[in-house]
């Protein structure tokens, strides 16, 4: 059954959103043998909704559109597929009360901007949405299955999880089986090269894709069972050890885990790979350097979104022997002073620019949690008449027993 997913809002046109809902919907929809086939993202302008809804429905038998249910005039996904279906809109009450019976538990009234929410294509059957007013829809037409979704994941999650997956789920479905190897160290013309023995012993029922983005590599194995007996996973797994045999000295996780979860995982120091952070940060692989005579990956942790107050940015090196950080660059946004540093650069004169970064080298370990055995501090400030105030601190952590430190300052 090909399936098509729209992402709906003009925000998922820009840089600071991304659409992780349809990464949710696609492995829901893979678990139960439902493989997506496109997927599309359209800003909130009518004409140009109802151009990519006339497409999914030419080219897709189930079609999950998500956002623009909302309240506000720029909402109108319910408006637009029912304008191209030629279905009317009608009011159903059932939602109305529902609607009511939120804002009155918290004392408030229904503002009328709410009240367009109650209309849906006629024949549409509801999906209940008790985290939010807006209510999912199934349709039923042309021969197509449309569902829409409420943007919002708080929302749209619980909705499909409980409301859609069952309605989807035939008996006897056969779910996909799936396998991740990620890599480093290597291009992927290279690995191509050395995968060529491997492509001749994959079965043609199994598709095999890559994907390359700067210092990683990773490799995507799916495949559905053949039938009730066959072991679907279990072939992937021997085509996993195949892979693996070749290109055994440059993976480093064969779960799908990327570096940032691989190092976690190892009780990192300064918080960059810790679970919390995770969902904050954009990882990059950099490449590779030497620390201290050791081979390191270098990995940088940006914000993921929009830059907030206390995030952690900056830069990791991991030892590749044993994924252990041995040294960690903190960018000058991620210092609790980073204020102070702004006003000092204004106080020097205008146009000089902070150059403020702290290094940690990490080669004390204990208790399995590792230690700096020094920091260096630097500061520099700069204008395009050149530098106007430089320094730079060392501090050596020689007995971590007793904290005794030995700094060292130039200027």
């Amino acid at each position: 059954m090909k399936t098509e997913i729209i992402a709906v809002g003009s925000e998922l046109l820009t840089p600071d959103h991304q659409d992780t809902n349809s990464l949710f919907l696609t492995e829901g929809l893979n678990s139960i043998g439902i493989e997506v086939a496109f997927k599309s993202i359209v800003g909130d302008d009518a004409r140009d909704l109802a151009r990519v809804l006339r497409t999914a429905l030419g080219r897709a038998r189930l079609i999950l559109c998500m956002g623009g249910l909302g309240p506000t005039e720029d909402d109108r996904t319910r408006e637009t597929l029912a304008e191209v279906l030629g279905k009317r809109l009608v009011f159903r009450e059932e939602i109305e009360a529902r609607i009511a019976g939120r804002f009155r538990c918290r004392g408030l009234p229904v503002p009328p901007s709410n009240l367009k929410q109650c209309y849906v294509p006629e024949g549409a059957l509801i999906l209940e949405n008790p985290h939010g007013t807006a209510p999912g829809l199934w349709l039923e037409a042309r021969r197509r299955t449309i569902v829409l979704l409420p943007g919002p994941p708080r929302e749209i999650r619980p909705m499909f999880e409980t409301r859609v997956l069952p309605r989807l789920a035939r008996p006897g479905g056969r779910p996909l089986a799936r396998r991740v190897i990620r890599l480093t160290g290597l291009g992927e013309s290279a690995m191509e090269s050395l995968l060529k023995p491997v492509y001749g012993a994959v079965p043609p029922d199994v598709a095999v894709t890559t994907l390359a983005s700067p210092g990683d590599l990773s490799i995507r194995l799916a495949t559905r069972p053949r039938g009730p007996c066959d072991e679907a996973p279990a072939r992937l797994d021997g085509l996993v050890r195949k892979i693996e045999a070749v290109l055994r000295p440059y993976i480093y996780s064969l779960d799908g885990a990327g570096l940032e979860a691989v190092v976690g995982a190892f009780r990192s120091p300064g918080g960059f790979f810790s679970e919390y952070w995770q969902p904050k940060h954009r990882y990059t692989l950099l490449g590779e350097e030497d620390v201290e005579g050791e081979a390191a990956y270098l990995v940088e942790a940006g914000p993921a979104g929009p830059e907030e107050p206390g995030l952690i940015y900056g830069k990791a090196w991991v030892r590749k022997r044993d994924f252990a950080i041995v040294k960690i660059e903190w960018d000058q946004r991620s210092l609790g002073n980073y204020l102070m540093i702004l006003a000092t650069a204004k106080s020097i004169g205008p146009q000089v620019e902070p150059r403020v970064s702290v290094v940690g080298y990490y080669g004390v370990e204990k208790n399995g949690i590792r230690f700096p055995d020094r920091l260096v501090i630097h500061e520099d400030y700069r204008s395009t008449k050149g530098i106007h105030r430089y320094s730079e601190a060392t501090v050596r952590y020689v007995d971590y027993r007793f904290f005794i430190v030995e700094t060292e300052v130039r200027y």
